[in-house]
């Protein structure tokens, strides 16, 4: 029988919601964007000029999801989507200075935050949990 409070996916899923709603409470309220739209900027302000399909790769997020939030930013004029000169199919997105604004009040915010979390383990612990979850992240992807 699945025990769910024991199962790690779920437990994962509740950990990773808890600490997205945390850190949305720097977010929401100040800048009135949603998760998704913080974690493309969180990427953009990271990895400028990357693909709405990179974006999606690196966070492990929808396709579609993405789609809608860079939507959004482009109209809110917190990001810009630029075609390539080699190849007018491909859309690189980019922070706009707006963007940049809130990449920038947000970023420490959140680094903050993680320390908060992070803080309840030693550090032998955090460099344990750091190699834990690289090979739970590289078994998942087998």
């Amino acid at each position: 029988m699945l025990d769910l409070e024991q199962f790690l996916p779920y437990r994962l899923s509740v950990l990773s919601n808890q600490v997205s709603a945390g850190i949305a409470e720097t977010y929401a309220e100040r800048f009135g964007i949603s998760v998704t739209e913080w974690r493309v900027i969180a990427i953009l302000g990271r990895y400028p000029g990357i693909s709405a399909t990179e974006v999606a790769e690196r966070s492990a997020m929808d396709k579609v999801a993405v789609s809608r939030a860079v939507h959004r930013l482009i109209t809110d004029n917190r990001a810009s989507r630029e075609s390539n000169a080699d190849d007018r199919r491909a859309k690189h997105l980019y922070l706009s200075d707006q963007g940049r604004v809130v990449f920038d009040a947000i970023a420490p915010a959140a680094l903050a935050y993680e320390q908060r979390l992070l803080e309840v383990l030693s550090e032998d612990e955090r460099d344990q949990l750091d190699g834990l979850l690289d090979r739970l992240i590289q078994a998942s992807r087998s």
